[in-house]
Order: structure tokens, then C-alpha cells, then sequence
């Protein structure tokens, strides 16, 4: 993620992460694909972002581009998928966020909600059909649970699926799909008599469309769609046969908040280095914006909260490499280091003054994305809940 604070400082100024010296932490193959990502981000990605911000736009092919990386269902294995361990998943999600929230949530919902729905609850059939082709980039898959009045109380939902013979027949609307609006393929949770489960649902199918939620002012280099299920006929075989109960969607979403726990940080830390450096070169009053103590102040406690941030989510990548990570812990993490990243981007933005409200600059785009960031897989305030149901016993989000 960055050098040491011993080579750093023979270079002069040292990077925020340096002075808590997280390489230290790394093994060798996880320093290569951050460094790795981290330069895909910078060549490929960096001189787009502002464009495609502002025009709200997410290229189709990127899926390609990321495919080719290995970083589609990285942390999955067999099927085309590269078998990571977490840490090394984590570790790209921040370099990707590091660009745009828009590219960690491509990869996130594809990887860790899509591809993990079918890997962890799919048949072979399913297996083989569709993961070779989303590792690779070929296909591109969303994952359908939110809906328009159930987000933080996904058992409401209201779309249902029922029996027509041997087939099923689904009914409903989700909403603020990331992906939908060009994904080959969605999982979606439906309510049946037997409880929730989830189907593979190809594009294409009759009754089965999305559209895309425009004029965001967050994550707007990102695709995000309503689906729309109106009497969609599947085969029996497109059940997951092993997903019974609302537990199953909700351990994609844990999947997917554990690389938020990493990737908000990196939006965090390409704020900070961008403002470090221009308030270095910024003269106030002769003198520069760097070298006033008010300046310094800030810049010291955001890399403060930085790096606390990414040895937390360092600690929760080993738990869970080695015998596994808790919901609630999980919790813990994308609540802290979420609310912290938005904390650092909006800082930051005050030290850039009026050019931070540009998109010369990335920590208002970060910021704003990690509006977005902060309520999707599980807000705040239910993460809060989270925490206080496994202090005390009692579930409080229930009446």
C-alpha cells in the first residue's frame, strides 16, 4: 500500500500510511496485487474517472479489463476464479476505491454478491454456466434483494415467487440494483411458501426488465437500475438449491460489506495524498497552506483515522482467513471505517477550498460517493444495532 517509514523519509515528506508502516503487515503476494491494482487504477482508470462522473457513465467493458486482472470472484475459488485470500481481496477493493467507489462496486456486487450467490448456493449446472463467464468479464451479474419500501427489513419484501407446475412464476420490483441495467444475469430473492429463496434469472427473460435510476449525484460512475419481475417464468432449474431462508442472501451481503471495510478506505486515502500535496504547493500569505498548524492538525488526525481504519480492516481480513469473521464484526468495521472515509473526504475538501468543489480534484466525488456508501449494505444505524445486539442480547430493530 506504501513504502516504509524508513525508505519513505529518505525521499522527504512520508505518505500517511507509512508513518503506521501497514506494509509491514502484508505478505509479499498481497503487497504485488495492491501494487498491482494500484497501477491499473492509475493508468487505465484515474485519467477517466472525471469524465465518466460527470457523465454518468460506467463503460461495459471494463468488466473485460477486470476479468483479465483476476478480479472477478477473486477470493472464490475453481470455476476461472483466482482463490485469493481475503486480505488480498480487501486489499484490491481499496486500490479500486482509491479510483471511484463506482469501480469497487462493480467489482464487489459482481464478485461477492453475484458470483458468490451462485458459488456458495448453486447447482454445478448453475456453477458452470455462468461463474467461467462472470470471473472473466464475458458476462456481468447484480444481485436482486433491496426493494422500493424494504431495504434495512429485507424479510418484507414484497415480491413473490409461485408454482406453475413444475416451473416458477415471480412477481415484484427491486430496487437500487448496482449493475442491473446491463447485467446478463441477476439473482433474486423472492418470498415463496416455503420461505425465501433465490433464482438465477437471465437478462432476457420475458417479464424480467431494469431500468436505470438517473440524475444521481452519487456514484454516478456507476450503473444502478430498478428490476422489474412481471410474471417471469423459470424452469425449476433456476431455483439455487441450496439457499433456504433469508440467511442465505444475507451472507452475500456480508461478503460484500467485508471488502466496504477496505475499499471506503481507499477513497479515504487518495483525499488525503491529493490534499497533502497540494497544500505543499498552495502558498497562503507567503507561506505554504502545508506549514500552518491549523493545517497540520487536520492532516495529522485524518491520517490518524486513516490508519486505524486500515489496521482494522487488516485485523478483520487474518479473522477472516483464519477461522472466520462475525456479522457483527463486520459491523464494526464498515461502520468505522465508512464514517471515517467520509469524515477524511469532506476534510479535505475544506483544505482544497474552492477547488476542491471541482473535478480537478477527487475528494467531493469521494465524498459524495461515500454518501451512497455509508447506507447501502446495511446503514449506520443498523450496523449500530448490530453492535449493541451482540453487547447486550436484545435485538432492538424489533419491536
Amino acid at each position: 500500500m506504501t513504502a516504509t517509514l524508513t525508505s519513505a523519509r529518505a525521499k522527504g515528506p512520508v505518505p500517511p500510511l507509512a508513518l503506521f508502516d501497514t506494509d509491514a503487515l502484508l505478505e509479499p503476494e498481497e503487497r504485488d496485487i495492491a501494487a498491482t491494482v494500484r497501477r491499473f487504477v492509475d493508468t487505465a482508470l484515474r485519467p477517466n474517472i472525471a469524465d465518466w462522473f460527470e457523465s454518468a457513465t460506467l463503460p461495459k467493458e471494463l468488466a473485460r479489463a477486470f476479468g483479465k486482472l483476476g478480479l472477478l470472484g477473486m477470493h472464490l475459488d475453481g470455476y476461472g476464479c483466482a482463490g485469493t485470500n481475503a486480505v488480498s481481496y480487501g486489499l484490491a477493493c481499496l486500490e479500486l476505491e482509491a479510483g471511484d467507489s463506482g469501480f469497487r462496486s462493480f467489482v464487489s456486487v459482481q464478485g461477492s454478491l453475484s458470483m458468490y450467490s451462485i458459488h456458495r448456493y448453486g447447482s454445478e449446472e448453475q456453477k458452470q454456466q455462468w461463474l467461467p463467464r462472470l470471473a472473466a468479464g464475458e458476462a456481468i451479474g447484480c444481485f436482486g434483494l433491496t426493494e422500493p419500501d424494504f431495504g434495512s427489513n429485507p424479510g418484507g419484501m414484497r415480491t413473490r415467487a409461485r408454482r406453475d407446475g413444475s416451473d416458477w412464476i415471480l412477481d415484484g420490483t427491486k430496487m437500487w440494483i448496482t449493475n442491473g441495467g446491463f447485467a446478463d444475469v441477476a439473482t433474486v430473492w423472492a418470498r415463496t411458501e416455503d420461505g425465501v429463496r433465490g433464482f438465477v434469472v437471465p437478462a432476457g427473460t420475458p417479464g424480467f426488465t431494469a431500468h436505470n435510476i438517473s440524475r444521481k449525484l452519487s456514484l454516478r460512475a456507476s450503473v444502478t437500475s430498478e428490476l422489474v419481475l412481471d410474471g417471469v417464468r423459470l424452469p425449476a432449474s433456476a431455483e439455487l438449491p441450496a439457499a433456504r431462508g433469508l440467511s442465505a442472501p444475507l451472507s452475500c451481503l456480508n461478503e460484500a460489506r467485508f471488502g466496504i471495510v477496505f475499499g471506503a478506505l481507499g477513497a479515504a486515502r487518495d483525499s488525503l495524498e491529493t490534499t497533502i500535496e497540494y497544500t505543499r504547493q498552495r502558498e497562503v500569505f507567503d507561506r505554504p497552506l502545508s506549514s500552518y498548524q491549523l493545517t497540520q492538525e487536520k492532516l495529522a488526525n485524518m491520517t490518524l483515522e486513516l490508519g486505524k481504519g486500515v489496521l482494522l480492516a487488516l485485523h478483520l481480513g487474518r479473522l477472516k482467513d483464519r477461522e472466520g469473521v462475525h456479522p457483527e464484526q463486520i459491523s464494526l468495521g464498515k461502520l468505522n471505517n465508512v464514517r471515517e472515509a467520509l469524515a477524511i473526504a469532506r476534510e479535505c475538501r475544506t483544505l482544497l477550498g474552492a477547488s476542491g468543489i471541482t473535478l480537478e480534484y477527487p475528494a467531493l466525488r469521494h465524498a459524495n460517493n461515500l454518501e451512497s456508501v455509508l447506507t447501502y449494505e446495511g446503514t449506520s444505524e443498523m450496523h449500530l444495532l448490530s453492535i449493541g445486539k451482540a453487547l447486550t442480547g436484545h435485538a432492538a430493530f424489533r419491536a
